[in-house]
């Protein structure tokens, strides 16, 4: 059935790990990883509970082609209640990990209550046992990886960890596993260490053995194996440029926000992309980008591997730094770089290493960062505040200064891990921050692609691009092409995505394989892997009511239609420069058709009948 049909059960507070059984009947409405652990979610937490305490939970989820022969069968998700945006949380990852808690024998682990001390789970297939860690607790990811291997004497056991920024508060802190690949978004790891759980360590010898007709699934996975082969996009871009290869395109069009959303387009975009990261370095001849990289199961393989220019600035004294570590990729580039002005190659692979070494989003830090900048322009913040760092836009030493003040958790530092709506707020320039319902945006200005302005206004964790990736057909022709600048047949292709994204995230499988898959490619998979009968439709089907419980858990919680909306600067200030010069987002001529295609009322509440059609109480 490729579930194994197993939960664990941590209770935190009594140190118990207890085994039960898997909820099939949910399975078959919810398939898994992003799906069913929502589901437990909202039927075991209180929608108002404070993300923060004891009552909130955390759970680590597998799908059911997790660990399995399918291509990228190695995703895992972190669900739990966001300290950022108060709304659901659900942050996926790649890696290693994820195979392994399948291999072991688990679907999910589910974290409740609070350790009285720091403490790690240890898994080794059926046993599960929680540890101290308080020889880790106020250490990075890294090093807290490097203790547990030498700790237990198994190089094979994969790890997820948080960092010191997570201990300190910092409200969008990640899971960082296997060194450089996160659940990255939202706060999961702020929810992990108000836990006092320090890490997962996981072996897994196992396997998957449950397959509902091997031979079929082997045929459909092999047949989606010669799709990818054969497809541009998932054979040779992104393993050659990673979604780097997105920087000089979506600049070259008008759409890449720049200097916190001021600007559309950055001059020094060619100094920080996919292309730049191939050029030899004048000071050693050798290119940031070390060789690509791979998940378990991948055959696409779009992940970077960089080393940092020996000589420079920010690294001159720190050698650990020297070595390979996981490369920039586009939306975490973007952020450090166009939106803070900053287009040092060397200065941004730095500053992503710091993410994953203590474990937090470059994507909110960013953005946090960019406006903290537009603050100080303004006189709103002066170096008072900030300890002496001049948040000047442009500057690659304030990055680097910056970032390493967020990691001590002190002064200014601890303003920064507030991410920008609390930090906007806090100095009386709230219209500043450049989110929704608390997140902030990726990289893609909605002023230059309108569908993403209502992806990113709907979205059920915050401004998301992996919510519903409109890009792909406004800017990359996939499934088929749409100008990025009209509105209509928006609200459509919005929904379209958002429930095929859902369902995708509910099986193990990477998004990225949507560049060359359709649901008919994936469903075959499902099909011939799990119990029942999984088509394309029926897929869309869980989709939608993944999105729908989803929204229904937002709406218990407080938020309302009213949070569905962009900043003032992207629906009042028109694009200045670019193919979209002159324009804003009209999302006020999409949300009302979008709402009716969802089947909401005008006030963005699912009807009874749409609730009755999606089996949802």
């Amino acid at each position: 059935m490729a579930w194994t049909g197993k939960v664990l059960r941590v209770n935190l507070t009594k140190g118990t790990c207890t085994p039960e059984a898997l909820n099939h009947n949910w399975a078959q409405e919810y398939l898994g990883q992003r799906g069913l652990a929502t589901k437990y979610l909202v039927e075991e937490v209180d929608a108002k509970v404070d993300p923060l305490s004891p009552d909130n939970k955390l759970i680590m989820a597998t799908g059911p082609l997790t660990g399995t022969m399918a291509s990228t069968g190695g995703r895992y998700s972190v669900i739990t209640k966001s300290p950022l945006t108060r709304c659901v949380a659900c942050s996926n990852s790649g890696g290693f990990i994820g195979a392994e808690i399948k291999n072991a024998g688990w679907d999910m682990i589910i974290f409740e209550g609070k350790s009285p001390q720091p403490v790690y789970l240890y898994i080794v297939n059926d046993k599960a046992e929680l540890l101290p860690a308080d020889e880790i607790w106020g250490t990075s990811v890294w090093h807290t990886d490097e203790w547990l291997h030498n700790k237990h004497q198994d190089p094979m056991i994969k790890i997820s960890a948080i960092g010191r920024v997570a201990e300190h508060g910092c409200l969008y802190a990640a899971i960082v596993n296997d060194l450089h690949r996160a659940a990255g978004r939202s706060g999961v790891g702020t929810v992990m260490a108000s836990k006092n759980l320090k890490a997962v360590a996981v072996r897994g010898t196992k396997g998957v053995g449950n397959i509902k007709d091997p031979a079929r699934f082997m045929q459909a996975v092999n047949a989606g194996k010669k799709v990818l082969a054969e497809n541009a996009v998932t054979s040779q871009g992104l393993p050659t440029y990673g979604t780097q290869v997105l920087m000089n395109v979506i600049n070259e069009m008008g759409a890449l926000p720049t200097r916190n959303m001021d600007e559309v387009q950055f001059e020094g975009a060619a100094n920080v992309s996919g292309e730049a990261m191939h050029k030899p370095r004048r000071s050693d001849g050798k290119p940031n980008l070390t060789t690509n990289a791979g998940c378990f199961g991948c055959t696409i393989a779009c992940g970077r591997i960089s080393t940092i220019d020996k000589g420079h600035f920010s690294i001159e004294h720190k050698p650990e730094y020297w070595g390979n570590s996981g490369g920039l990729e586009y939306e975490a580039a973007w952020a450090l770089g166009p939106d803070t002005g900053v287009d040092d190659l060397d200065a941004l692979t730095y500053v992503n290493f710091l993410c994953n070494e203590d474990g937090f989003d470059p994507i909110t830090y960013g953005s946090t960062l960019a406006a903290a900048m537009e603050l100080f322009k303004i006189g709103a913040i002066t170096t008072r505040e900030t300890g002496g760092i001049d948040l000047k836009f442009g500057s690659a030493k304030t990055l680097v200064a910056a970032t390493e003040a967020l990691i001590k958790g002190e002064g200014f530092g601890k303003d920064l891990g507030l991410g920008s709506k609390r930090l906007c707020e806090k100095y009386g320039h709230p219209e500043l921050s450049m989110t929704v319902k608390g997140q902030e945006f990726p990289a893609y200005d909605p002023r230059g692609i309108q569908g993403m302005g209502l992806a990113y206004a709907t979205s059920n964790r915050g401004a998301c691009h992996l919510r519903g990736y409109t890009v792909a057909s406004e800017v990359l022709g996939i499934p088929e092409k749409t100008d990025p600048l009209v509105t209509e047949g928006k609200a459509g292709l919005v929904k379209a995505f958002q429930d095929a994204t859902a369902a995708v995230d509910s099986s193990g499988l990477c998004l990225f394989t949507t560049f060359a898959w359709s649901l008919a490619d994936i469903a075959p998979q499902v099909d011939g892997a799990c119990a029942g009968e999984w088509t394309a439709e029926r897929m869309m089907e869980v989709g939608e009511r993944i999105w729908n419980m989803e929204r229904d858990f937002n709406l218990r919680s407080g938020l309302t239609a009213a949070d569905d909306t962009l900043p003032k600067r992207l629906l009042k200030e028109a694009a200045k420069t670019g193919p979209a010069k002159g324009r804003v987002n009209d999302l006020d001529k999409m949300l009302p058709e979008y709402y009716q295609l969802r089947g909401w009322s005008k006030e963005g509440v699912p009807t009874d009948a749409t609730r009755k059609r999606l089996h949802l109480s």
